[in-house]
């Protein structure tokens, strides 16, 4: 995925906002046409989807590729977990972690901004909260750039691509199969453990349910922070009138983190499928048919945002669908931004001098998933 991504946008959004693309699906890029379809109880994941995940993908079982009423059963399992009230109570050790990050880096020195800080913090977060041992952080990197790349159409994939997918997906499944097997002898004060005991009216958790909404809790529980830290500072950096904003005493009148998910969306693209035959904007759909909705444009649409594709910390009421609509929304959306907002914040406000190295930023080349490879950053004389 390119810098200039925005402006192929651009140009789609001016025609019909919608075209076919190479696999023959309708992709839609204007916001309106996004957020309805998000919204709508007639498209869902679909049997579209899972027979793409009876080969090979790493989520089969997990709440996020499933239709009501599995998908309201699994996600209420889980849900509480992530309530606005329990992430906040998260606050103060976020905070901690953020800081005891910034005090292992050395001032005035060239650090990959993204190895050294931003994937460290949300990693952390979530195996603390699930109750994964952080010292196999590292391996989890390794199979989560894996599943990332792999959220592209196979069609866009190498068959190393492919294999690695698979592959990254069998480790997941088993480093939690064991883990599961660990706390079920011996519970801990962690979600891995309330989620072997939940109950829901007689409800539960089987070991499949469970091994894939633990994947997915952690791929999805840093991923997206970890791209929004990156590429939110490098759009700040960029943009060193809204980078004063962020650091002045408004910063907590602003809806900046919002701002930041607008102008960068972590996920680009989310697909849908029709599970009844119907119309859209006079466009027909059969049952299973498939459509791509690109978010990343549809985040960028004039009609919804004025003079879009300038940063504004100052925008007021940010309706931007980076993190979804409808009863797929981001259950960690809560988690996302506060994690967002304590890194960077801490990040800008402990190291006044913070810039970007002569290194240009490089990006991913996945479609759907947005983010950097490396941002290298000087710390000048960090405090």
């Amino acid at each position: 995925m390119t810098a200039d991504l925005y402006t192929d946008f651009r140009e789609l959004r001016s025609g019909d906002g919608w075209r076919i693309g190479a696999r023959g699906m309708t992709e839609y890029y204007r916001y309106q046409d996004c957020a309805d379809i998000l919204r709508d109880p007639r498209w869902g994941k679909g049997e579209g989807l899972r027979r793409s995940e009876r080969e090979g993908s790493r989520f089969r079982n997990s709440f996020m590729r499933q239709d009501p009423p599995e998908h309201t059963r699994l996600r209420g399992l889980v849900a509480k977990a992530f309530s606005p009230s329990v992430v906040a109570a998260l606050r103060p050790r976020i905070q901690q972690i953020a800081d005891e990050l910034l005090d292992d880096l050395k001032p005035d020195t060239e650090v990959d901004l993204l190895s050294a800080y931003a994937y460290l913090l949300p990693v952390t977060v979530i195996c603390e909260l699930l109750g994964v041992p952080v010292e196999d952080r590292d391996r989890f990197g390794r199979w989560s750039a894996a599943l990332a790349r792999g959220e592209d159409d196979d069609e866009e994939l190498t068959e190393e691509d492919r294999r690695r997918r698979r592959g990254a997906s069998m480790r997941f499944r088993e480093y939690f199969a064991r883990l599961i097997e660990a706390r079920r002898r011996k519970p801990g004060d962690d979600l891995l453990s309330r989620l072997i005991e939940i109950r829901d009216q007689g409800d539960r958790l089987d070991d499949p349910d469970l091994q894939a909404t633990c994947v997915l809790l952690l791929f999805a529980g840093h991923e997206t922070t970890v791209n929004l830290i990156t590429m939110g500072t490098h759009a700040l950096l960029r943009h060193p009138d809204q980078l004063a904003m962020v650091r002045s005493e408004r910063a907590a009148e602003l809806s900046w983190v919002d701002e930041l998910l607008r102008y960068e969306s972590p996920v680009q693209i989310a697909s849908r499928a029709a599970l009844e035959d119907l119309d859209h904007r006079g466009r027909t759909y059969r049952k299973g048919d498939m459509v791509l909705l690109m978010l990343g444009s549809a985040n960028r649409d004039p009609d919804v945002f004025p003079d879009p594709e300038r940063l504004d910390v100052t925008r007021p009421n940010v309706r931007h669908i980076a993190l979804g609509l409808g009863i797929h929304f981001c259950l960690g959306a809560p988690l996302v931004r506060l994690e967002g907002e304590i890194a960077m914040g801490t990040l800008l406000r402990r190291v006044p001098g913070l810039a970007l190295a002569e290194t240009a930023p490089t990006y991913r080349s996945n479609r759907s998933m947005r983010g950097l490879q490396q941002l290298m950053v000087h710390l000048g004389g960090k405090v």
